[in-house]
């Protein structure tokens, strides 16, 4: 044994310390941990460096979402809101209204136009007859008597106007037969408004005279004019031109389709003679006079 231990392989075994097993480091999980973190950092930093630049249009969706709004800001969207709505409805109910002519034939849209210019050649014609009498007012020899001429016409003409005079002329006659009892004041005072327009210068509708300050309204199962009841059929009695007073009637969405719609029977018959003999009686006003003197 002693001489075994002397051997030089036996002496540096002794002068060498016992080794000792390595222990498995306790935070070796945590440095994993940490070495797979740096691991995608270095990813996401590399798909970042990757990646271009955000557009334009990113950076404004990131500004604008999520909406971040303030008080004043709200109110300002509400009040443009109403804003927007209440041109919207404008607008719709200006489409309302020319429905019916966006849907009218050619042929209607054609006489739609005549009877404008029709209007507006019978507004030329009154104002050359009014520039013809004050030429003949002015160049007459004996001016009392022109004026007296005028006078007494105008005086006619305003009689008619007024229904306190009989009148007879070309005109038409309109009947509306309302079995259902369906047809209103309004629609009697539309067709009234409608027969104006188109040049009605005399309408009487059963035996009550229409004037300046007619009014109609709706009495049970009837209308009463100026308080004057009557009942169906409704026959209207017009001295004009029936040239323009039966194509006024007859426009797409006018008087006759409206009547028609509530099932109301609608004739019109032109007429070379019409008489309109309903009397109104003169009424003087209680506070206008004359201002000519």
């Amino acid at each position: 044994m002693s001489d075994q231990d002397g051997t030089p392989e036996n002496r540096l075994r002794k002068e060498l310390p016992e080794e000792t097993p390595v222990a498995a480091p306790e935070a070796a999980p945590s440095a994993e941990k940490n070495d797979n973190n740096d691991k995608n950092e270095k990813i996401e930093k590399d798909e970042k460096a990757e990646k271009p630049g955000a557009t334009g249009r990113q950076r404004l969706v990131q500004g604008l979402w999520p909406p971040r709004v303030s008080r004043a800001q709200l109110i300002v969207a509400v009040l443009l809101f109403g804003l927007g709505f209440g041109l919207a409805v404008q607008v719709a109910s200006n489409s309302d209204g020319d429905s019916a002519l966006r849907g009218a034939r050619q042929e209607d849209l054609v006489r739609i136009l005549d009877e404008l210019d029709d209007r507006t050649q019978r507004l030329e014609d009154e104002k050359a007859g009014l520039e013809k009498q004050r030429d003949e007012l002015e160049n007459s020899s004996d001016q009392a008597e022109e004026a007296r001429k005028q006078t007494l016409e105008k005086e006619r003409q305003l009689g008619i106007l007024a229904g306190t005079v009989a009148a007879q002329g070309p005109g038409i006659t309109m009947t509306i037969d309302d079995t259902k009892g369906t047809v209103e004041a309004d629609m009697l005072l539309d067709a009234i408004q409608e027969l104006r327009a188109a040049g009605a210068e005399a309408i009487q509708v059963n035996g009550v005279r229409v004037v300046a300050g007619t009014y109609l309204t709706d009495s049970g199962n009837s209308v009463s004019v100026d308080g004057n009841k009557i009942n169906a059929p409704y026959r209207f009695k017009v001295i004009g031109k029936p040239q323009d007073l039966e194509p006024a009637l007859n426009i797409p969405g006018g008087v006759v389709q409206t009547l028609e719609k509530e099932q109301a029977t609608v004739t019109v018959e032109r007429s070379t003679k019409i008489v309109v003999d309903a009397l109104r009686a003169a009424k003087q006003p209680d506070y206008a006079r004359s201002s000519s003197r």
